[in-house]
C-alpha cells in the first residue's frame, strides 16, 4: 500500500503554471487534430469530400460511419492528453490512467511518423507520383498529406509534452545505467515473460522478412498485385519495430549490456512495444471487418501474424510496467 501511494503521489511543485513552450506544444497538439476530426465528422454527416468515385469507403456507409465516429473519439483523447500533460491536476492522475493511453498513442503514431515520410522520400527518389497512396481508388492524395501531416504534428507535440511530464514526475526511475539496476527490479517472472514474447515474435518477424524478400505466402491476391515500394517500406519498418521492441526489453530485464543508459533502453522498449502491440491490435480489428471480395480477404496466416504482434507487444509492455513499478518501490 505504501508503494502504491508513493507511485501515485504528485510530483513536488506540481502547482506552477506550465511554461510558454509547453503551452505552445499543447496548442499545436490540439490544432493538429482539427483536420482529421473535421474530415471524419464530414464523412459521418454524409459528405464524400476527399473520397474518389469507386472507393471501397463508399461501399458500406453504415460501417464506415461507425468506424469514423470511433476514430473521432480517439483523436479527442489526444486533446484530453494534451491538457492532462500541461495542467496541475494532471500530476495527480493515476499512473495507469495516463500510461496506457500514452503507450497506445505512441504505438499508433510512431509508425506513421516514420513510415509516411519514408514512403514519400522513396516515391520522390524513384519518380513515383502516387505519394504513398494505394493503386486502387481509396482516398484523394491530398487527404493523406493533410491527415498524416496532422498525425506527425500530434506525435511530435504530444510526445514532447509526455517526455517533459514524465521527466518531472518520474525522472528518478530511469537514471543511471543498466548495470546499476538491482536484480530484484526484474526477477525470474519478468525475464520469463520477456523471453516468451521474444519467442512469440519470431513468427511475425519471419513472415515479414519473407514478404520483404519476395515471398507471397499468406498474402491476399490484392496484396500481391499491389506490392510496391510502399509495401517494402512498411515491411522493413515492421521488422525494425519487432527487433527494437524485443531487443531493448530484453536488455532492460536482463540488465545488460551494463553501460547502456536506462532512459535510452526504456524509451526504445516503450516505443517499439507500443508500435508492435498497438498496430497488431489495430490490424487485427481491420481484418475482422466483413469483406465479400475474395481477392481482398485477409488470409488466416496474416491474421495470425497480427495476433502474434499484438500479444508480443502486450507482453513486453507488461514487463516494462513491472520493472518501473519495482524501480519506483526501490526508489
Amino acid at each position: 500500500m505504501t508503494q502504491t501511494a508513493h507511485l501515485l503521489a504528485p510530483a513536488p511543485g506540481a502547482g506552477p503554471r506550465p511554461s510558454g513552450a509547453r503551452r505552445a506544444l499543447r496548442v499545436l497538439a490540439i490544432l493538429a487534430c482539427v483536420p482529421y476530426v473535421s474530415l471524419k465528422v464530414a464523412w459521418v454527416a454524409g459528405s464524400e469530400i476527399g473520397i474518389p468515385a469507386g472507393s471501397v469507403l463508399l461501399e458500406r456507409p453504415r460501417t464506415m460511419a461507425i468506424a469514423n465516429s470511433v476514430t473521432v473519439l480517439a483523436d479527442i483523447l489526444v486533446v484530453v492528453l494534451a491538457l492532462l500533460l500541461t495542467q496541475s491536476w494532471g500530476r495527480r492522475v493515476p499512473v495507469w490512467l495516463l500510461a496506457l493511453p500514452m503507450w497506445a498513442a505512441t504505438g499508433l503514431l510512431t509508425p506513421i511518423m516514420t513510415g509516411y515520410p519514408t514512403q514519400l522520400a522513396v516515391a520522390l527518389l524513384g519518380g513515383d507520383e502516387r505519394a504513398a497512396a494505394p493503386a486502387e481508388p481509396f482516398l484523394d492524395s491530398w487527404v493523406f498529406a493533410v491527415v498524416y501531416g496532422g498525425f506527425i504534428l500530434q506525435g511530435l507535440s504530444l510526445g514532447t509534452l509526455f517526455v517533459l511530464y514524465a521527466r518531472d514526475r518520474w525522472g528518478h526511475l530511469w537514471r543511471g545505467r543498466l548495470g546499476g539496476l538491482a536484480a530484484r527490479v526484474s526477477g525470474p517472472g519478468v525475464r520469463a515473460t520477456a523471453l516468451a514474447a521474444a519467442a512469440l515474435a519470431l513468427f511475425p518477424l519471419t513472415l515479414h522478412a519473407r514478404w520483404l524478400f519476395g515471398s507471397t505466402e499468406g498474402l491476399s491476391p490484392r496484396q500481391i498485385a499491389e506490392r510496391d515500394a510502399d509495401f517494402t517500406v512498411l515491411e522493413f519498418q515492421q521488422i525494425a519495430f519487432l527487433v527494437v521492441a524485443v531487443a531493448f526489453t530484453l536488455f532492460l530485464v536482463l540488465r545488460r549490456p551494463a553501460p547502456l543508459k536506462v532512459r535510452t533502453v526504456l524509451a526504445l522498449a516503450w516505443t517499439g512495444s507500443g508500435a508492435v502491440g498497438c498496430w497488431g491490435a489495430y490490424m487485427s480489428l481491420v481484418a475482422l471487418m466483413p469483406e465479400t471480395d475474395p481477392a481482398k480477404q485477409v488470409t488466416a496466416l496474416t491474421q495470425l501474424s497480427y495476433a502474434g504482434e499484438m500479444i508480443t507487444g502486450l507482453l513486453l509492455a507488461v514487463c516494462l510496467a513491472v520493472v518501473l513499478r519495482r524501480r519506483s518501490a526501490e526508489a
